[in-house]
């Protein structure tokens, strides 16, 4: 039996005993919440997020780039903090970018860590989420085992600070780094206090398998985000695209069960961004690989395995996020409806199918 098959067997072991089909053990669920950047054209405060989250019986928030008026005042994290635990809400936040692109701007890094470590402990985050670049072209232009030893100096340089608290850093693979990348990552910072934030949709614009993601970092994971995508070939390479949760061609079974193997205690949170134009893998234009000159065969053709089987998505949706272009005001009723529809049938789909969730269940 190959890792992969042992790995594979586990997991559907561990997912039946989370379904309750175990003939030995008690079912054991894992706990869901969703992602409030998905509902960011609602433009709610940081409590009417935690009361929506409360309504559909969620058991946790991640809160993530807020929009609340009095997002930077350290009284309104305790504040939004004492509120999720009076409505029984797991809550997590963090940060962004962190990545210095030189020695130079690493002070500038290190206070936007510690800042999110101040934020964390207000809020009562057990973690402090961050990321590399919003993506691979925005990454310094370094080789990548430059970037990835700057990273990893710089976590160190903050490892006491957050060692005192208790609290732990959570990077998000985020449309820069291949998993086995952010595995490097995470063991030269020391996973006894970096993680990952495992996020299922920004693989793909890394020509990954959300598959290959998980089964890579789910050992290192302090929570997992799920956002499907439905992946097809065209000329030149695939198109990817997200949709809600279970619209897409990804294997979220697979993924749960993965995750329930490995990380069977963290949250699992719902995080369906959608209304974005389709973008275009070109991975059969020669200059494309200028950007992965370590990629991996083995793992690349598992991506197009994903792209051979799948097709457009079929359901009506409004186009929200076109770069440089103004939403117009008549869109946004549409737009917040969307966000919402898309976030509760994700839902559903997450409780009914993949059989997340323990506060819905009483």
């Amino acid at each position: 039996m190959t890792r992969r098959e042992l790995l594979l067997s586990t997991a559907a072991g561990s997912l039946l005993g989370v379904r309750g089909y175990g003939a030995d053990a008690p079912a054991r669920y894992q706990k869901m919440g969703l992602n409030s950047y998905c509902l960011r054209a609602m433009k709610w405060t940081d409590k009417r997020v935690l009361d929506y989250a409360a309504s559909l019986k969620l058991d946790g928030v991640f809160l993530q780039d807020s929009l609340d008026p009095d997002r930077n005042k350290p009284e309104h994290w305790r504040e939004v903090g004492a509120y999720a635990r009076h409505l029984g809400l797991h809550l997590e936040t963090g940060i962004g970018a962190v990545l210095p692109a030189s020695d130079s701007a690493m002070e500038a890094s290190r206070k936007q860590l510690l800042l999110g470590l101040e934020q964390a402990k207000a809020f009562g985050s057990p973690l402090v989420r961050c990321l590399h670049a919003g993506d691979r072209a925005h990454l310094p232009k370094a080789p990548m085992k430059e970037n990835i030893s700057r990273m990893i100096r710089l976590l160190h340089s903050v490892r006491p600070q957050f060692e005192d608290a208790g609290i732990k850093v959570a990077i998000e693979n985020h449309k820069d780094l291949q998993a086995w990348e952010m595995r490097e990552v995470l063991e030269g910072a020391g996973k006894e206090w970096v993680g990952s934030y495992l996020d299922t949709g920004n693989p793909v614009f890394v020509v990954e398998n959300p598959f290959v993601t998980a089964e890579t970092l789910a050992p290192y994971a302090l929570c997992a985000h799920l956002r499907d995508s439905c992946v097809y070939e065209r000329p030149g390479g695939a198109m990817v695209d997200w949709v809600p949760l279970g619209e897409g061609n990804v294997d979220f079974h697979k993924i749960v069960a993965i995750l329930h193997s490995a990380r069977p205690d963290i949250y699992i949170y719902i995080k369906p961004i959608t209304g974005r134009p389709a973008q275009l893998m070109s991975y059969l234009e020669p200059d494309f690989w200028a950007a992965y000159p370590d990629a991996r065969a083995a793992e690349f053709v598992q991506f197009l395995a994903l792209a051979k089987r799948g097709a457009p998505y079929n359901k009506p949706v409004v186009t929200e996020d076109l770069p440089g272009v103004r939403l117009p005001e008549a869109f946004l009723l549409a737009i917040q409806y969307q966000q919402r529809d898309h976030m509760e049938r994700s839902i559903e789909y997450a409780k009914k199918s993949l059989n997340l969730g323990v506060r819905w269940r009483t």
